[in-house]
């Protein structure tokens, strides 16, 4: 199973957004908290629209409490201090859960998190002049990569809500 995990987020829209991101790839979300926003601000509803009913995610009180719980599990960081890009990981030979890590919008993961982990960080190829890209962006991209490499493991090639057809009609 794919886990996509926040780290301290503060932008209630990138959360959303990052929410319906979960719920349409089957990815549970995990939010460490504090958070910047409260869940239910009308920014977040709007922007993970009805898809939060059907989402799984929990909230932690902090990244010990989290990463105790997962200690079992496979971490991968997303970190623009990082050398590797997220191709560069085979998912594929992963065995078991796998934990995509991303940062706070103005300070991203801790050094004190990252340190002993480096192996495991990642960063998004991109000029050199440019900092990072949106935080929801980010999960979207990575999410996508791991089921790329898994192809795309129980989800729908088709469009089954208007029917894969409905060009055609």
């Amino acid at each position: 199973m794919i886990h996509v995990v926040l780290y301290e987020p503060e932008i209630p829209q990138n959360t959303g957004n990052i929410m319906r991101t979960c719920m349409a790839t089957g990815s549970k979300l995990h939010l460490i908290e504090p958070l910047g926003f409260s869940l239910d601000e009308k920014h977040l509803r709007r922007s993970a629209m009805d898809y939060v009913k059907d989402l799984d995610y929990t909230v932690y009180p902090n990244w010990k409490a989290f990463s105790d719980k997962h200690s079992s599990g496979n971490f991968y960081f997303m970190t623009r201090y990082a050398k590797k890009a997220p191709s560069d990981f085979d998912f594929s030979a992963v065995e078991g859960d796998i934990y995509l890590i991303l940062g706070k919008e103005s300070t991203g993961i801790p050094k004190e998190i990252l340190r002993d982990r480096l192996e495991h960080c990642m960063r998004l190829p991109m000029v050199e002049n440019a900092r990072s890209l949106n935080l929801s962006n980010c999960a979207a991209i990575i999410v996508y990569e791991v089921l790329r490499q898994l192809d795309y493991p129980a989800l729908s090639r088709v469009e089954a809500i208007k029917g894969e057809d409905w060009l055609l009609d």
